[in-house]
């Protein structure tokens, strides 16, 4: 299925909710589709040793959290490499994660750093999203706030918000049966994906395990605190005009509804 203009996709939804399983049903459904995800550009920069991958691993290793501006700073970036964020800089798309500013030169200390990624989007020669169906994706891990989605509107306007709902019981039936190989991170569950051995691996015949966050109590939590910040989040979206809320028991239920709406608002 090809698209016929940009699509920038968030998906929102509780833990357990089956977020990961309808992201890998669109990248499949839609070629076009990629995947960009805060976390993995986060190791890249640390892995790689750029200047904004040391100011996040001494940050992180200080105990603190990443800047807001940062991430943003990174994302940008990313977009601009792959040539889907135009520049307002006279010579084009100059800035990369290859060759911008902030990964090529050096600070003289925190503040010229912090001055830099916090400039307004304009001013690090910023301009408009591509609207070339390729320039499509599905962000992941940012934004968890209203204030990191107003931030990102400056220059990656969103155009379609996913909000993911299955009800709390169903999701705690689903957690208590799950299971997991820790070694590899095969996931299984009694009701609709039992291992062929109880209790055991398909692949190794490994014991299996239930992880810490699977109990009842400990998820009840992480559920009151997602609908806690993941409320104002939405609103925001809803004001914007982008935002989708679908329903249902199973991702199998979700998925042809996702397919559907996202077919009509993107797709030939």
């Amino acid at each position: 299925m090809h698209l016929r203009k940009a699509a920038r996709v968030i998906l929102i939804g509780a833990p357990g909710v089956g977020k990961g399983t309808q992201s890998e049903r669109l990248l499949h459904r839609f070629p076009q589709l990629s995947s960009i995800s805060s976390g993995d550009l986060l190791r890249h920069n640390v892995k790689q040793r750029t200047p904004l991958g040391i100011k996040v691993e001494s940050t992180m290793k200080a105990g603190g959290l990443v800047p807001d501006d940062l991430i943003l700073r990174l994302i940008n970036n990313e977009l601009n490499q792959r040539g889907w964020l135009y520049s307002s800089h006279p010579a084009g798309n100059v800035m990369t994660l290859a060759s911008c500013a902030a990964e090529t030169q050096s600070f003289s200390n925190d503040a010229d750093m912090a001055a830099f990624i916090s400039s307004p989007a304009h001013a690090r020669g910023y301009g408009s999203p591509s609207e070339d169906p390729s320039a499509s994706f599905l962000l992941d891990g940012f934004p968890r706030t209203t204030a990191q989605a107003e931030r990102l509107d400056e220059t990656i306007p969103i155009n379609m918000v996913v909000s993911l709902k299955t009800p709390l019981e169903v999701i705690m039936e689903r957690i208590s049966g799950r299971w997991v190989h820790e070694a590899s991170g095969r996931v299984y569950n009694t009701t609709f994906n039992p291992p062929k051995v109880a209790g055991r691996d398909d692949v190794t015949g490994e014991p299996l395990v239930r992880r810490a966050d699977d109990s009842e109590e400990v998820y009840r939590q992480r559920w009151k605190k997602f609908e806690e910040t993941s409320e104002p989040l939405l609103e925001h979206y809803a004001r914007k005009g982008v935002l989708w809320e679908v329903e249902g028991m199973s991702s199998d239920e979700i998925t042809p509804k996702l397919m559907r709406q996202f077919e009509r608002r993107f797709a030939e």
